[in-house]
This record gives structure tokens, C-alpha cells and sequence, in this order.
């Protein structure tokens, strides 16, 4: 890419940018200072309270974190385009913005992986739970986390920095690796490959997750007790696996399969269905469901 490190790459427009920019400017503002505000608040609230240093709550915060992280790859730049009416970034901006939210997506799908784990072993092997989730081991997870998907997403913008790329429009919102890759006039036969790769390591996360639930599901048959802990520690994770994997969908498939004739609002809901919907729910749907959190959260607005 070094070879056209000047030019400017298009992003596509929303739909009607002209006559409703600054509609969309302030719902997007509002929507991006919502989500900076739950997390925020989400994520101060477990580190201030002793009580919720536990390792699902640790996991917790790092959600909300992964969260905040994302919208600022996305909403800053956004936001600033819609304000001047242009629609342009940078080469580097856009591998940068790409880096970020990629990177973003696969630290949500480890966290999501880790809290499984988690709450597998809390309700099956109770005894075990604090020898096995100690502060140790918490932080380990916390580093896979955050450095394989980092380590991951910056093998595939390196491959992607090799290729020369000889057109300049990227048919979306924001800039994502496959939509540059296809940008290219040269093969780019590594970067196929190099995504299947990515996608069998999503598979084996989905992997874990599934054994994790069937071995809770079988646990659940034979105790009361594993029962009440699944339905007031599991479903909030639930909500929030489901709520990720359908964004993930939908990315796929816009980036795959979004041709241009889809409508645009369509299109344009599909690839903004993984910035918006997660970070924006994962904060509401443990706030609302975990009993410990919202226990917490009255006691303080009592107070």
C-alpha cells in the first residue's frame, strides 16, 4: 500500500446524507455518548465496589471496555464526516480504524468465551471455582483476551499493507479488512486463506462456549441449585452471546454478500449492527439481569 499512501480512500454515504446529516449527527451523537456513558458507568461501578471483584464481574468490566474501545474507532470519525459532509480517510486511518474494530470484535468474542468458562465452572465444579478462577488465572484470560485477537488482526492488516490496491472506494461506513482486500489488483490468495483461518479460531471459541453450556445444561438436570445459578448468572450471557453472534451475521453478510443491489438502509444496517447493538446492550442486559449488579445499583441510587 506504501504506493498510494497519498491518495484519499471514498467511504460510501448514508442514505439522504445531504438532507439529513444533521439528523444523523444527532442521533448518532446520542447514541455514542449513551454508550460511552453505560460502560463507563458500568465498568467504574465494579471497580469501585469490593463486593463485585469476582471474576464474572472482572470479565464484566473488560466487556464494557471492549465496548467503549469500539465505538471510538467508529463514532469519532463518523461523527466528523457528517458534520463536513465528506466522506474520506486515509490509508493508514482506515488500517488503523480497521486494526481497532476488528480487534475489538474478536476481543468480545474471547471475553464471551472466557465468561462461559467461567460460569461452567462455578456451577459444575463449585468446590474447584476460586482454586481454578483465581486472581492468577484471571489475569492469564484477560491477557489471552486482549493479545491474541490484537496479535491476530495485526497479521491480517500486515498482509493486507503488502497488497497494491488500485481502487480508492470502500462500499461502506467504515473501513474493514475484506472490503480493502478487495480493493486490490493483485492476488490475494494469502488473505482468502489467512480467513479461514480467522474464522476456524472463531469456530473453535464457539466450540468451547458450546461444551461449556452442555456440560451447565447436563449439571442443571441433576440440582435445583445449578438451576437457580443458571438462570441468574447464565442468561445475561446468553442474551449477550446471541446478541454478538447475530451482529457477527450480519457483518458476514454484508461484507460477503452486500452487493449493491441490496437497498442502502439495508446494507447500512448490516454494517452497523456489530458497532451499535453490543456495546449498547451488553451494559442494559447485565445491569437489568444480574442480581448482585442491580442489587448494588439500588443501594446506591437509595442512597
Amino acid at each position: 500500500m506504501e504506493n498510494i499512501s497519498y491518495v484519499k480512500f471514498t467511504l460510501i454515504e448514508p442514505q439522504n446524507s445531504k438532507s439529513y446529516r444533521h439528523v444523523y449527527f444527532t442521533c448518532f451523537l446520542a447514541l455514542y455518548i449513551t454508550i460511552l456513558f453505560l460502560n463507563i458507568w458500568l465498568s467504574v461501578f465494579i471497580v469501585l465496589d469490593r463486593a463485585l471483584h469476582e471474576p464474572m464481574y472482572i470479565f464484566l468490566c473488560n466487556l464494557c471496555i471492549n465496548g467503549i474501545y469500539r465505538a471510538m474507532g467508529f463514532y469519532p470519525k463518523f461523527l466528523h464526516d457528517l458534520i463536513l459532509d465528506l466522506y474520506v480517510i486515509t490509508p493508514n486511518m482506515c488500517v488503523i480504524q480497521t486494526f481497532v474494530i476488528y480487534g475489538s470484535v474478536m476481543c468480545e468474542s474471547c471475553t464471551l468465551t472466557v465468561m462461559a468458562y467461567d460460569r461452567h465452572v462455578a456451577i459444575c465444579k463449585p468446590l474447584n471455582y476460586h482454586t481454578k478462577m483465581n486472581r492468577f488465572s484471571c489475569f492469564i484470560l484477560l491477557a489471552f483476551c486482549w493479545t491474541v485477537p490484537c496479535i491476530m488482526v495485526f497479521i491480517g492488516v500486515s498482509l493486507l499493507r503488502r497488497l497494491a490496491l488500485c481502487k480508492y472506494h470502500i462500499d461502506k461506513l467504515y473501513c474493514d479488512n475484506w472490503s480493502m482486500v478487495k480493493l486490490s489488483c493483485e492476488s490475494t490468495v494469502i488473505n482468502n486463506v489467512y480467513g479461514f483461518v480467522l474464522i476456524i479460531f472463531y469456530f473453535g471459541l464457539f466450540v468451547v462456549i458450546l461444551v461449556s453450556y452442555i456440560k451447565l445444561a447436563v449439571a442443571c438436570k441433576a440440582s435445583l441449585e445449578c438451576r437457580r445459578k443458571f438462570w441468574q448468572t447464565c442468561l445475561p450471557h446468553l442474551f449477550s452471546l446471541v446478541n454478538f453472534n447475530v451482529a457477527m451475521l450480519f457483518d458476514m453478510m454484508y461484507s460477503r454478500y452486500g452487493s449493491s443491489d441490496f437497498p442502502e438502509d439495508l446494507r447500512n444496517f448490516l454494517a452497523l449492527e456489530i458497532i451499535i447493538v453490543p456495546p449498547l446492550l451488553n451494559p442494559v442486559i447485565y445491569g437489568l439481569k444480574l442480581k448482585e449488579v442491580r442489587k448494588r445499583i439500588l443501594k446506591l441510587c437509595v442512597l
